[in-house]
């Protein structure tokens, strides 16, 4: 948990919805956010939220969360699992908040071992994609744990396909490592099919674990459907191969070490056409509104 609370009282926060929408709106919950804002950009298609990013506050105030997520000005978002909620209950929450699920996050695991159940639960969210975001290895990922997992991926993107679907794998950085292939991450899309497996590149992750997301995607064109949205501290340093980081790393979108007009041009151009903001530091609910600016100001 940050230092100091980033998220306003409960109070002060129904004092500012009052403030905007009227005393009437507060009587049926979130259903004011339908007037709640848009975000706007020069992107080619809507820029969502990864709910990853509030994780300290779903499982305790899903509603609130969820109505401070619109009231930012997202309409869709991107889950990563129910927060311990049921899944009707999370699915009501969205819809009263006047969200929509595009893509969930399903762990490794969870595909391997319940496969159905976890498509199911990305169908009932209402998702239309479904992503793996980790492939578990040890200190160091390798070559054969990246052919074991495609030949994973591979099933599970057919599964997905029949059950109406798509399948993708979210990039994070481990991958970054030389392979026969190229790095691991070649030896991983080599090995899947294209029809069955597109790829989320996550810029943070991608450029920490020592990877150029611009000749990632440039490579990979017509693969890429979606991205994660990050930004790295200026003086945070490349940790090739590394999958993770410390919240510090973190900072808004726009202020750190990415140039986002390139990168968001090769995502245009490879075919991207989904981006979540994901916010992995210590203060969420201060960054995300900050990244949401940075990203309706843009030029392309």
């Amino acid at each position: 948990m940050p230092s100091r609370d980033p998220m306003p009282s409960r109070r002060e926060f129904l004092t500012t919805v009052a403030a905007g929408v009227g005393a009437s709106a507060l009587a049926t919950r979130w259903t004011w956010a339908a007037g709640a804002p848009t975000i706007k950009s020069p992107l080619n298609g809507p820029i969502g939220l990864q709910l990853w990013s509030l994780r300290e506050y779903l499982p305790t105030d899903l509603a609130g969360t969820l109505g401070k997520v619109r009231a930012m000005g997202f309409e869709v978002v991107e889950s990563a699992g129910l927060w311990k909620h049921t899944l009707p209950e999370f699915r009501a929450a969205l819809d009263t908040a006047g969200l929509k699920v595009t893509s969930a996050h399903i762990g490794y695991e969870r595909l391997r071992d319940d496969l159905q159940g976890g498509l199911a639960e990305a169908k009932g969210l209402g998702a239309s994609s479904v992503i793996c975001a980790w492939i578990p290895h040890k200190e160091t990922f390798t070559r054969e744990e990246a052919l074991k997992a495609a030949e994973m991926f591979n099933g599970v993107g057919k599964a997905a396909r029949d059950a109406g679907l798509r399948f993708g794998y979210h990039t994070h950085g481990y991958e970054n490592v030389p392979s026969t292939e190229g790095t691991l991450f070649d030896t991983l899309a080599k090995a899947v099919d294209p029809a069955l497996v597109f790829f989320q590149v996550d810029v943070f992750h991608t450029t920490h674990g020592g990877g150029d997301p611009v000749a990632l995607m440039t490579k990979y064109s017509g693969r890429i459907r979606s991205l994660h949205l990050k930004d790295i501290s200026k003086t945070y340093p490349v940790e090739p191969g590394h999958g993770t980081a410390p919240a510090e790393a973190d900072v808004p979108v726009g202020t750190g070490q990415i140039d986002w007009p390139k990168v968001l041009r090769a995502a245009m151009k490879a075919g991207a056409v989904e981006y979540f903001i994901e916010d992995e530091s210590k203060d969420p609910l201060g960054h995300i509104p900050l990244s949401v600016a940075y990203l309706q100001g843009l030029k392309l």
